[in-house]
């Protein structure tokens, strides 16, 4: 017994008609028995019913699908030798409905469903059985009864197995062979039980044949067993498979130990790969092969140097080669798996191409298996669209639009059609795969404290004694002792000063006679960026330019991994990647972490022009030092910013007054040397204290920073601009002509004014300037402020009697309520009326009236 499970909007059309046909099929035989309802023994229908009802309750899970399955049918064959065609119609009919409404009560079209395949079924098997052609064709009564099983079995299982098969969307046959054929011999069985039964009732009286009740109990349990059984296999199959399953995650997240950047591929990969074998209609051996492999494609890069496999930059020749050889030797790790689908075969050939020209064998078009040609489309995809060390991930619909290009050349055309079709939805899946995934990363950069040597001690250098080698042996020495003497001068050095250039400029300096360079650049961390600090040597302007996010490119990879890189490809920092007009001629890099007291502090790269210029001696002089630096570049640093707390205001980031009086003094003897002119200006705000009391503190140090950074931008590069404290500034401006100067005032003045509607949104603010020039109204510091801020408050106290009448202005802003009387009806009418002018007096109301009450 099963039904549709789904609702009947939710059913596809094939369904729809399918269940119709069934239920227009049973409706017909329900009234067609009820039309002619004939009995031969009440009393023994009545018995039958009653322990076919009992029966019906006794079911049976099928294993597989949504359906369950009871001993009901032998009563049915009872009936059909026994009782009237409308007697067993009720009888077939009412045990299936008691059947379908335990344990849970279906829906309706599930459950009249059920019941009209019963009815037909039953019909129909009552029909064959006594059907007079049949009748005279098949002589022995016992071989007509298990015809008539076998049909009831027929039109039963075939009409449940098919409604199955369209609701749940499983291949009929595949639901016939699983779940309805193993209980087929029951059938025949019980037709036996059913002829006994009639045998009884022919020689005997009918309710003898109750004495063969029990056998109803005992198929029923050899049902239970049997299943039970099935059930065992199946989920000890299903736990082989798990674990299978947990098998190859586990050599997948062996291969994320080697290459970081990897999990998030294979997932990729895998969702990708399958979603598209689906299309292609890929089933059985094949699915489950692409599914282990598209997790495992890459397992032989466990055999590629891993400095090969990290290196962000393209490969070299050599380099490639090695790299050529990770799908032969990941397929002969899999041979040793022995799985038991096609794996092997579609990990080595996912770098072969449609057209011929992969590797390692050359295969073309269909001598690729179908699993690889997926894979290797579907691989090129994820490479385009991920961020790579030598390449940022390309859009999507870019990556299809080269994946395109290469249809018919490197890969499948069928492969590149169905991407092309799916490949946004595919996309959704694959972020939805990695929303559910926690990724469990391997503990590969724990700290192991315990063990302090290995069990067969470090190992020790030892001098060869052979005259052969004395040459090279004494050039060994000697440079060693140089090396040694170099890393101690450096090292004295770098403590020696606290200025960050100079630190850096000796630095480059000493380095160079240890390890040789074409370029050094220095890259400071200021938040998630590296900014070039140090720059010289070749290319010192493309290296000066960049500005390098943490995480991308040689340096930024560098930066993010606190690991090094040697000769890697400078082309590919991000600040100059895929960029034509900017070329580097250096072909190889040298990079390591300077790692301070807060983690990575910045990077230090060299750079030459030859490719794998750098060995390992030149990385391991870099590490020996690097400790060194990172604590001098931090304590420079942190001078350096010291030092200029000292000099700046905190709010504005304008030079203060300190360092106010120090440009001036300085400026006064440049102009006393040269014979120049000198003019300060100094202005104050006006209105500014309103601002804090209305709008708050906060308002007013934006008012403040708005109004410095404008200042700034508005003077002459060489002009000097400090904030003296509060809100007065003060312009140093050199050899600026009166005139000119007028016009700077009036400028400063509606800088003032803008900075106030900005913040404030009214004309709340303004500003006072006053000036003085050099030599004319006074030789020195004191002179010149004092000059400058006298004229200053006069040019306030003008403006005083301006700024009050604003004010009264505001203050008279009021708001009224006019008494009006409405045209119908007694009784006052209290409203506000829109804005109106009164004498002079803005009047603030608020409301509205009718058009015809407005003054």
């Amino acid at each position: 017994m099963a039904g549709p499970s789904q609702s009947w909007r939710e059913l596809s059309l094939s369904a729809k008609l399918f269940i119709g046909l069934v239920v227009v099929l049973g409706t017909s035989v329900l009234v067609f028995g009820a039309v002619h309802q004939t009995s031969k023994n009440i009393a023994e229908f009545i018995c039958y019913l009653g322990i076919a009802l009992l029966a019906s309750r006794l079911t049976v899970t099928l294993p597989g699908v949504t359906g369950t399955m009871s001993v009901n049918f032998l009563f049915v064959l009872v009936g059909v030798l026994e009782l009237s065609f409308s007697e067993t119609l009720i009888l077939g009919s009412v045990s299936i409905l008691v059947q379908a409404l335990y344990p849970d009560r279906p829906g309706a079209i599930q459950g009249t469903f059920n019941v009209c395949a019963a009815a037909f079924s039953t019909a129909l098997t009552y029909v064959v059985y006594h059907n007079g052609f049949v009748n005279q064709a098949v002589d022995s009564r016992p071989l007509l009864l298990v015809i008539a099983a076998c049909t009831y079995f027929v039109a039963n299982t075939g009409c449940i197995a098919t409604v199955i098969s369209l609701t749940e969307g499983k291949r009929l046959k595949k639901i016939l062979v699983d779940c309805y054929f193993w209980s087929f011999p029951y059938y025949l069985v019980g037709a036996g039980i059913a002829g006994v039964i009639g045998w009884f009732n022919e020689n005997f009286y009918w309710e003898t044949s109750l004495l063969l009740v029990p056998a109803i109990y005992v198929i029923y349990r050899s049902y239970r067993l049997y299943l039970g059984k099935l059930e065992d296999e199946k989920r000890h199959v299903e736990e082989m498979a798990s674990l299978h399953l947990r098998t190859i995650e586990a050599l997948a997240l062996a291969i994320e130990a080697k290459d970081h950047t990897t999990h998030d591929h294979l997932q990729r990969v895998r969702v990708y790969a399958v979603e598209v074998a689906k299309e292609l209609r890929v089933t059985g051996d094949e699915m489950q092969a692409l599914h282990a492999a598209a997790l495992l494609h890459d397992i032989g890069k466990l055999a590629v140097p891993e400095h090969i496999i990290s290196k962000p930059g393209r490969l070299t020749h050599e380099e490639f080669e090695k790299m050529k050889i990770h799908p032969v030797v990941g397929a002969e790790i899999l041979e040793r798996v022995r799985f038991p689908y096609p794996v092997v075969p579609i990990v080595r050939a996912h770098h072969e191409k449609w057209d011929g020209s992969g590797y390692p064998m050359g295969l073309k078009g269909t001598e690729i298996p179908i699993g690889a040609r997926i894979l290797s489309a579907v691989d090129y995809l994820d490479a385009l669209a991920s961020d790579r060390q030598y390449r940022r991930a390309l859009p999507l619909n870019e990556v299809m639009q080269r994946l395109a290009a290469e249809s018919g050349k490197s890969f499948d055309p069928k492969v590149v059609e169905v991407l092309k079709n799916r490949y946004v939805s595919l996309e959704r899946m694959a972020l939805a795969q990695f929303g559910r995934e926690v990724s469990s990363q391997l503990s590969t950069e724990v700290k192991i404290e315990r063990g302090t040597a290995p069990a067969a001690g470090f190992e020790h250098a030892s001098v060869k004694e052979s005259s052969g080698h004395e040459a090279s042996f004494l050039f060994s020495i000697a440079a060693a002792r140089q090396e040694a003497q170099t890393l101690f001068e450096l090292s004295q050095d770098l403590g020696a000063s606290l200025s960050l250039g100079e630190t850096l400029s000796v630095f480059s300096v000493k380095l160079r006679s240890l390890v040789p360079y074409d370029a050094i650049a220095i890259y400071i961390r200021r938040g998630e960026e590296l900014i070039p600090e140090y720059v010289n040597g070749d290319n010192f302007r493309l290296f000066s330019s960049l500005r390098i996010p943490v995480g991308q490119g040689l340096s930024g990879w560098v930066a993010h991994n606190r690991k090094p890189i040697i000769n890697g490809n400078p082309s590919v920092e991000p600040g100059y990647l895929n960029d034509a007009s900017k070329f580097s001629t250096l072909r190889s890099a040298l990079a390591i972490p300077l790692e301070g007291v807060a983690g990575v502090m910045g990077v230090l790269a060299l750079y030459r022009g030859e490719r794998d210029s750098f060995t390992s001696d030149n990385l391991r002089i870099l590490l020996a030092v690097s400790s060194k630096m990172a604590l001098a570049i931090e304590n420079a640093l942190k001078y350096q910013q010291a030092e200029n707390s000292a000099t700046t205001d905190y709010l504005t980031g304008l030079p203060n007054a300190r360092s106010l009086f120090l440009q001036l003094e300085r400026e006064l003897a440049r102009c006393k040397r040269d014979n120049t002119s000198l003019t300060l200006m100094v202005g104050d705000m006006d209105g500014f204290k309103q601002i804090n009391d209305r709008f708050g503190h906060l308002e007013g140090n934006r008012v403040l920073r708005l109004f410095a950074q404008a200042l700034k931008e508005s003077c002459r590069e060489y002009d000097y601009v400090a904030r003296m404290g509060g809100d007065e500034f003060v312009i140093l401006a050199p050899g600026l002509p009166a005139e000119a100067a007028s016009k700077k005032a009036y400028q400063l003045r509606e800088l003032a004014k803008q900075a106030g509607i900005e913040v404030c949104a009214e004309d709340i603010l303004s500003l006072s300037v006053g000036q003085a020039v050099f030599p004319q109204d006074g030789t020195d510091a004191e002179e010149l402020l004092a000059e400058a801020d006298r004229r200053m408050y006069q040019e306030k106290q003008q403006q005083q009697p301006a700024r009050k009448n604003r004010r009264l202005y505001a203050r008279m802003r009021c708001r009224i309520t006019i008494e009006l009387q409405p045209e119908t009806g007694p009784g006052p009418v209290f409203g506000n009326l829109t804005d109106i002018s009164l004498g002079g007096c803005y009047v603030e109301t608020s409301g509205i009236f009718p058009p015809r009450h407005k003054p």
